[in-house]
């Protein structure tokens, strides 16, 4: 049995994504992040890898594209203003269908905000962020130990999908330090994408370009209807396919009258008030999307079948409460209760919420 490390979650995503095959990163600090490019400046030469702290945000991802456009497994991270910046060259990457690792961990906004944790750029992560039609795979781990899984599986998921994968942290998951169980090493080879600038394979006579510039209406309109075919298969694959068991975690769902809903760390704490509301004899149950697009709309179809009630949770004013909402369609009631700015909500105040929606009188 492979032995426990205690590590920050920041670093723990730095050493899974080393261990991953990622060899280039590119990046700017800002807090609550900065510990990720710190521990890739000194891990990735260790590894004949490449760190480059970048002149700016706009700098760095454009460095992402084009080292993933070589064929390369690579890596930038921000939190929230800086990965606001990164959104333009997100969408020429999505566009030109270059694989690569992004990392959110969020910080309170808008603007400069706080370097406290939120969950409030839920909308920008999963509806694409930039200019254009395009998606990214968007995972929340809840732990340290997801977070290193995940890193491993979303450099995974990027390459057979070819897009970007974003991976959503918040400033508590960064910062906390737990045990983690490292993932084994990938044996990954640079020259396995024909479709890269660096392939090696192909006829001198072939030329590869990877690029989101099409300037016949047609041909940029028959590109998008590619790019929307592959985010359907992606869908199928996370919500009824081989990956619909990663997408989500249900807890105490079968008998609950009540679901609570939640991502990331306020997915802990809502395991927590499940648990004292079951105590209390209360049917709760615990909903957990892992994967935030493509959302896990199924499980809520099902269950709004037997639940009388959702109850969203969401460090943020509600934004992740309108895809409930969406899932559910109108067949159940959907309630929202949430802190912003940076305020974790306590398992109490969510138990009061729990109790004004059962108990009213």
């Amino acid at each position: 049995m492979a032995e426990k490390v205690l590590m920050k979650g920041n670093e723990a995503i730095g050493e899974a994504a080393v261990l991953a095959g990622c060899r280039y990163y590119f990046g700017y600090p800002i807090t609550p992040q900065s510990e990720l490019p710190a521990y890739l400046s000194k891990r990735l030469p260790e590894v004949d890898g490449v760190f480059v702290q970048a002149e700016s945000e706009v700098a760095a991802i454009n460095m992402v594209y084009g080292a993933g456009s070589a064929g390369a497994r690579v890596m930038t991270s921000s939190s929230s203003p800086g990965i606001s910046l990164k959104q333009e060259g997100i969408s020429y990457i999505a566009g030109a269908e270059i694989p690569c690792m992004l990392v959110n961990v969020v910080r309170g906004g808008p603007g400069l905000g706080n370097i406290a944790p939120a969950q409030s750029d839920y909308w920008q992560a999963t509806r694409g962020g930039g200019h254009g039609d395009y998606r990214t795979l968007v995972l929340a781990p809840n732990s340290v130990q997801e977070m290193a899984d995940m890193t491993v599986a979303g450099f995974e998921f990027a390459d057979r999908f070819r897009n970007p994968v974003l991976l959503l942290s918040d400033g508590v998951l960064g910062q906390m330090m737990e045990p983690v169980t490292l993932p084994d090493p990938v044996d990954y080879d640079v020259n396995s994408k024909k479709w890269a600038l660096g392939y090696n394979g192909k006829e001198k006579s072939e030329r590869n370009l990877c690029s989101s510039i099409f300037l016949d209406v047609d041909e940029l309109e028959e590109h998008n209807w590619h790019l929307y075919q592959k985010y359907q298969v992606m869908t199928d694959l996370f919500s009824t396919g081989e990956y619909k068991d990663f997408a989500v975690e249900e807890h105490l769902c079968d008998d609950a009258e009540i679901i609570l809903v939640g991502y990331g760390i306020i997915s802990r704490i809502l395991k927590t008030v499940v648990e004292k509301c079951r105590k209390r004899g209360i049917k709760a149950g615990l909903v957990r999307p892992k994967v935030l697009w493509p959302y896990p709309a199924q499980v809520f179809e099902r269950l709004a079948k037997t639940a009388n009630q959702f109850l969203v949770v969401e460090m943020s004013c509600g934004q992740m409460v309108e895809d409930v909402k969406l899932s559910v369609n109108g067949k159940k009631p959907v309630y929202f209760f949430g802190r912003t700015g940076g305020t974790i909500p306590s398992d109490f105040e969510i138990l009061n919420e729990v109790d004004k929606l059962v108990r009213p009188d």
